[in-house]
């Protein structure tokens, strides 16, 4: 691919995913390799530039502005990165810069307030030297005492210090007009600054400084101690740099400039359409979920199917999706309500008369007594047919095994399922833990086809209540006590109780429930059993169930379509990336 043809595609490949943050890096990597803008042939080598700055160097050595530097390493052959373009340079950044460290500005000596503004590490981010964040400032007496320190306007102010391994600093901003109106900015400690005369090349090094390939260098000088990570001033100065003819420099910061506002407004743009269809989608959402009629309801919902290419291309609009599928389906308005369906107190009644004769034989224990439903605790108007319940009028809810010293597996020991195992609709069974039971252990806690998970402890707010249906996956199994076992009574089935702790209502309920204590969020058995759900009529929670698991493999399909096309893009631009590289 030319670099033409590249640009003419520049929005195209800014829909990729990721893709104006990798047009950004690729534009910096072009230009730091002399590939960004033409040569010519008529400009003033580098060498040329580089022996001026270096007489410019001694000069001030001589008269005593600067002192001399430590004496910089030999550019050797097999530290080059590339071939250079003609009339371009290798230098060591020491050659063209002057670098002057921080001081370690006591705490005990800032103020209150004045015009004397220390800069420290938080202050400074790429191309942002941010005076509001944190300032601390210091009298007039300390300034003049620190003159040396004294940030001037085109210094390039570099972090050198971070955290290990992460690359969050050697940040990179060039100090303006702006920056120092009114006040005096002085070097912290692990702030460095660099000094450059010609104004351009001072553009043009903070441009070379964020790109891939001389971060790569400088971050292969990292030193520091587990966690923190350090760049020294050596490092800084001894810095392989490749620099350009002053003419060319001048090209490259104008080219650099544009295409980087053109990627500003092709971030913007994104921006703007992307909350444009959030809100859209949100609106049709919720026409959908305030119907008050059949015939509002499919309207709506031929709206959204009209819609569906435009709505859903983003995975966060699908995700919502999903979420609506779940609310309308416990909201009784996803199917149709069908007259010759058993109404759910009949199945109620039924359950009740089973559930005291298994008590009566001895086979669950009886409930403590829950308190009768209230109107506040209703959530909404139910269809015709339906009933509000809570879990324990139709489940058997217990508790699970605590995990002890004495439950190491030794002889007797069966598999357990723990929090790790149970997520939101799904089991993930690829670890298992075994746990040593005794007698009657077995009988008690073994996990049947049918039963309903529930996590009834987590750090995560949005974690809690998480819950999935066992189906038998494993033989013999049981679960530990930070599991909440469901057995549904009266052959109900707990799918459609499932879908209903699943949806963001059922959500929310639970988050009510949960007590937090030090950072951790828990359910009890008593809390769990007093969850107040809605139960349909047998027959229509299967067909809810079945039109539910319809629309969720549409919207895995749909979302199977985005990461093909995803990949597809991003294949593209990697393409179009490594071939103009190679040029």
């Amino acid at each position: 691919m030319k670099l033409e043809t590249f640009f003419e595609h520049f929005d195209l490949l800014a829909e990729a995913p990721n893709g104006v943050q990798k047009l950004r890096e690729l534009i910096l990597d072009l230009a730091v390799r002399g590939k960004l803008v033409p040569q010519d042939a008529n400009d003033e080598p580098a060498a040329v530039l580089l022996e001026r700055i270096k007489k410019e160097k001694e000069r001030l050595v001589k008269e005593g502005k600067i002192k001399k530097d430590n004496i910089l390493s030999p550019i050797k052959d097999n530290e080059l990165l590339y071939d250079l373009q003609k009339n371009w340079q290798w230098v060591r950044l020491g050659e063209i810069c002057l670098l002057f460290g921080g001081y370690a500005f006591k705490s005990n000596s800032y103020v209150k307030l004045s015009n004397n503004q220390v800069i420290r590490l938080g202050n400074v981010k790429n191309n942002q030297i941010i005076l509001e964040q944190s300032p601390v400032y210091v009298s007039d007496e300390i300034a003049v005492e620190n003159d040396k320190f004294l940030i001037r306007k085109g210094d390039i102010l570099i972090t050198m210090t971070g955290t290990k391994n992460k690359r969050d600093y050697c940040f990179t901003s060039v100090v303006n007009d702006k920056h120092i109106a009114n006040k005096n900015l002085y070097l912290n400690q692990r702030v460095g600054s660099l000094r450059i005369n010609e104004d351009t090349t001072i553009q043009l090094v903070n441009i070379f400084l964020k790109s891939s390939i001389i971060l790569d260098l400088l971050f292969s000088a990292e030193t520091g101690t587990a966690n923190q990570g350090n760049i020294g001033a050596d490092a800084i100065r001894n810095l392989l740099f490749p620099l350009p003819p002053l003419a060319e420099q001048k090209r490259i910061v104008t080219k650099v400039d544009e295409l980087m506002k053109l990627c500003d407004e092709l971030e913007a743009r994104q921006k703007k359409k992307r909350e444009t269809r959030i809100l859209i989608n949100n609106a049709a959402l919720n026409k959908l979920l305030t119907a008050d009629t059949p015939e509002t309801f499919t309207k709506n919902w031929q709206c959204i199917c009209d819609n569906f290419d435009i709505l859903y291309s983003a995975p966060e609009n699908i995700g919502k999706l999903r979420q609506a599928i779940l609310q309308l389906a416990v909201m009784g308005k996803l199917v149709p309500q069908d007259a010759n369906d058993e109404p759910a107190a009949v199945l109620l009644e039924r359950i009740k008369k089973e559930k005291e004769q298994l008590v009566k034989e001895g086979k669950i224990s009886k409930s403590k007594l829950v308190s009768p439903l209230e109107t506040d605790e209703l959530l909404f108007e139910l269809p015709s047919g339906w009933e509000w319940v809570r879990i324990d009028d139709f489940y058997e809810v217990v508790g699970g095994i605590q995990k002890t010293p004495k439950r190491t597996p030794i002889s007797n020991y069966f598999p357990y399922l723990r929090v790790a195992n149970v997520y939101r609709g799904r089991l993930d069974l690829s670890e298992i833990m075994y746990f040593e039971l005794f007698e009657n252990d077995l009988q008690k806690w073994n996990l049947f086809p049918g039963d309903l998970l529930i996590v009834e402890g987590n750090g995560s707010e949005n974690e809690i209540g998480r819950c999935a249906i066992w189906n038998g996956e494993i033989k013999n199994c049981v679960h530990q006590n930070h599991l909440i076992r469901c057995r549904p009574l009266g052959h109900t089935g707990s799918l459609f109780t499932l879908l209903f702790l699943n949806s963001p209502v059922g959500i929310t309920e639970i988050k009510k429930l949960a007590i937090t204590t030090s950072g951790l969020y828990s359910l009890s058995v008593g809390k769990i059993r007093g969850i107040v759900v809605p139960l349909p009529p047998l027959e229509e929670q299967k067909r809810i169930v079945t039109k539910v698991d319809k629309l969720m493999k549409l919207c895995d399909e749909l979302e199977s379509k985005l990461t093909q096309t995803q990949t597809e893009s991003e294949k593209i631009i990697n393409a179009a990336v490594k071939q103009l590289l190679t040029v």
